[in-house]
């Protein structure tokens, strides 16, 4: 809708047609809500969902159990809408306890008073919920998704004490929002198309499960190669779950097939991008451009998809790793939080979506506002392989070479650092191509790509590429949380206004450094032609396989090189494969593909 004007005699708003619409106390055009409810005068209460489903089997509809924070005018004609964060979370910090912890962010203290109901949703199997967590599967969808259908009168919810519990109170539109499992399963909820979602937040949100574990037919390294999701499901699953489920919980370490690393039918049904025409939810994203964690890939596909269909959309791309945006930017991460909600869940024409549609954060730690992202100036620059050359132990050039190879041999325990060292030298465990001296600064915006023609000496084989900023800069250290961390991390209003706790302004570290890795990617060469079923090597025959490097945002100064380093088991990202050996690249057949800000590298 456009603009409200209303006039009212009391400061403390008036009901339009049933729905809240705070307002001051003279007659004027409503630009945002306005904190004019009493929080401390709330109602909080528990309801108990009744969801389509029964994940335990024990007989019985599973119950989703929901804590509930709305105005107190509610109870007496108020509609409002809710803000909602869902998670497998709420239980105290550290323990299998059933008593949730209970709104620890800012959403309520902010959004209570401004006339929104703010719910925090336990999904299934966890905290006080019924059911077995699934890490992933439809149950977890399902598990949230009926807390919205209840919010518009499709399902039934119940209080503790078997009374039917109504949301006569609701306007029925729904925003949610989370960091990483508590962001993924707004991407979820958003893929069923559920009437009444009208816009998530995804913050280091998961798109696949698939890609959270593998990359390209390999595991990473660490937790991930090992049962991870029955891993996770026994780490926030309850205490009465843990008992109930074990059977199921061990069976999805068993299904999840870390022999293989492929893409089998357990990971499609845990894979949201197949079913993004069904969102009609907006989106505002937010990921780290550092993040390992919820590796960026998961924000760039999500939000490449929801692109091509025009959804509503703005993102946000920080130099941090896996944290939530208020320990970046608090003041302006409340700003848009705010006119957000206040635009998709009351209809205010408050100007958000006329704003740049991306920010980006640059390592120094400035913003950028762009129009759109990745650039539409972006265009796909094609580095060939090339030859050595006076002080180079490899080229990247515009021109394909002539008939050429390289050979290395795979070193299990060589590090990054290692690899991508001193690129004027030939090293026997990897390769290094490098660009001229950069006549100006290069903006990459997007994803890059490796194509490569090779051959192994043994029946496996991963590839891993690096790419490098070379040149003398400053690296700055980054935020990065660990998911207990950011569970237990308390966030109240007054954190924001006085830049305390999780709004502390983070310190970051500077350091002098010579090369800098941009991106990084790996494939399973047995899985160059498929990701549902591997097909191992032949020893001497040649093959081309291509693959994507995460995508990202990143500035190369002029006078710096663009640099590619091939290594083949890299232990600090992925698995290792010990079966590894030689690895010969034709030259001739290999190349870079980098999006390049006005589609030239000079």
């Amino acid at each position: 809708m456009g603009r409200l004007r209303i006039a009212v005699t009391a400061a403390l708003g008036t009901v339009l047609a049933g729905i809240a619409t705070p307002v001051p106390a003279a007659a004027q055009d409503i630009e945002e809500t306005t904190p004019i409810y009493s929080y401390q005068d709330a109602i909080r209460e528990d309801v108990f969902v009744e969801a389509p489903m029964d994940s335990d089997k024990d007989g019985k509809s599973d119950r989703i159990a929901i804590q509930i924070m709305r105005p107190k005018e509610t109870n007496s004609g108020l509609k409002t809408p809710v803000v909602m964060e869902p998670s497998p979370y709420y239980r105290a910090p550290g323990t299998q306890a059933t008593t949730p912890y209970g709104f620890a962010r800012w959403y309520d203290e902010f959004f209570v008073p401004r006339g929104y109901t703010v719910i925090e949703a336990e999904m299934q199997g966890t905290s006080r919920s019924a059911g077995c967590p699934t890490t992933g599967d439809a149950e977890d969808t399902i598990s949230i998704k009926s807390v919205v259908d209840w919010l518009n009168g499709r399902v039934k919810g119940f209080y503790a004490n078997g009374s039917e519990a109504l949301a006569s109170w609701s306007t029925g539109a729904v925003g949610m929002v989370g960091v990483s499992y508590n962001g993924t399963l707004p991407n979820a909820v958003a893929a069923t198309g559920v009437d009444g979602l009208k816009t998530i937040v995804p913050i280091a949100a998961i798109s696949s499960w698939y890609d959270y574990t593998r990359d390209a037919g390999i595991g990473y390294q660490g937790a991930w190669g090992s049962r991870y999701p029955e891993y996770l499901a026994n780490y926030v699953a309850s205490a009465a779950a843990k008992q109930r489920c074990a059977a199921f919980i061990k069976s999805l370490g068993d299904d999840a097939g870390d022999n293989t690393w492929d893409y089998t039918p357990f990971w499609a049904e845990r894979d949201y991008k197949p079913s993004v025409d069904k969102v009609k939810a907006s989106v505002l994203l937010v990921h780290g451009m550092e993040d390992w964690n919820v590796k960026l890939r998961h924000g760039v596909a999500w939000w490449n998809l929801l692109q091509e269909r025009s959804i509503p959309r703005k993102i946000w791309l920080h130099r941090s790793a896996h944290i939530d945006p208020v320990s970046a930017r608090p003041d302006e991460w409340r700003r848009v939080m705010h006119r957000w909600m206040d635009h998709w869940l009351f209809g205010m024409n408050n100007g958000i979506m006329d704003e740049p549609m991306a920010d980006i954060q640059r390592p120094n730690g400035s913003w950028e506002a762009h129009r759109s992202w990745p650039d539409a100036a972006a265009r796909n620059v094609r580095l060939n392989f090339g030859p050595a050359a006076s002080g180079v132990a490899g080229t990247l050039q515009a021109t394909r070479p002539a008939a050429s190879t390289q050979t290395f041999t795979d070193n299990r325990t060589q590090t990054e650092t290692t690899a991508m060292a001193d690129y004027t030298v030939a090293a026997p465990n990897r390769l290094v191509y490098v660009t001229p001296a950069l006549t100006q600064a290069a903006r990459m915006s997007g994803t890059p790509k490796v194509n490569v023609t090779v051959r192994s000496n043994t029946a496996s084989a991963p590839l891993t590429a690096l790419l490098v900023d070379y040149g003398p800069g400053t690296a700055f250290s980054v935020q990065d949380m660990s998911p207990e961390e950011l569970i237990n991390m308390e966030c109240s209003l007054s954190d924001i206004d006085q830049k305390t706790g999780c709004a502390e302004p983070f310190a970051a570290r500077a350091e002098a450094v010579t090369a800098t890795v941009i991106t990084r990617g790996a494939i399973d060469l047995k899985n160059r032609a498929s990701l549902t079923s591997g097909t191992p090597l032949v020893p001497g025959q040649t093959y081309t396989a291509s693959w994507e490097l995460h995508g990202k945002d990143y500035v190369v100064p002029a006078g710096h090189r663009i640099g590619l380093v091939l290594m083949a088991n890299d232990r600090t990202y992925i698995s290792v494969d010990q079966g590894a050996g030689a690895l010969t690249v034709s030259l001739d057949g290999s190349s870079l593909d980098i999006p390049v800000v006005g589609g030239r590298i000079s």
